[in-house]
């Protein structure tokens, strides 16, 4: 019997290291000061954890 083979697991975003959550500072007042961070989503990768797949070049 043969075996099924299972797909390669995708690469890990590089910018949130897979978990699809960065630190976003938060900035008050006039001056705009930051005064803490917060969790916001990873722009990268869309808060998928997974690494986008490189444009194909146009050839």
């Amino acid at each position: 019997m043969t075996r099924k083979k299972t797909p390669p697991a995708p690469a890990a975003c590089e910018v949130c290291q897979g978990s699809g959550v960065v630190a976003v500072a938060v900035r008050v007042g006039r001056k705009r000061r930051v005064v803490g961070k917060q969790d916001g989503m990873c722009l990268s990768c869309f808060g998928s954890g997974e690494a986008s797949p490189t444009t194909p070049a146009k050839e």
